[in-house]
């Protein structure tokens, strides 16, 4: 079973950066889209960056700019580089797994989450 391990949330000012990490077991960064998305409290799950198995990126407009989403096949870890945060990024984040090599449809697998507070 495909397990996905996030880290790096925490608490951060308006304008700091925070990386965000996640360990994939298997070999299934290395053979699938993987993505990031992220929730608020009783909302649905947003995505936020995707990377395909070419790796191609798509963002959404909101984090365009500031957030870079990339990968370390040796080390099975899928990061979230993110800059220039604002109070609106705060949210719990998730690591998700597609089915394929694109990241079109939804995420098979997902990670347990970690939250990032961006404090005023």
């Amino acid at each position: 079973e495909v397990q996905l391990v996030e880290s790096g949330g925490g608490l951060v000012q308006v304008g700091e950066s925070l990386r965000l990490s996640c360990v994939a077991s298997g070999d299934i960064i290395s053979s699938n889209a993987m993505g990031w998305f992220r929730q608020y409290p009783g909302k649905e799950r947003e995505a936020v960056a995707d990377i395909s198995h070419s790796g191609g990126t798509l963002y959404a407009t909101s984090v365009k700019g500031r957030f870079t989403v990339t990968r370390d096949i040796d080390k099975r870890t899928l990061y979230l580089d993110m800059r220039s945060l604002k109070s609106e990024d705060t949210a719990t984040y998730f690591c998700a797994a597609y089915v394929g090599r694109t990241y079109f449809g939804p995420p098979r697998y997902w990670g347990q989450g970690t939250q990032v507070t961006v404090s005023s």
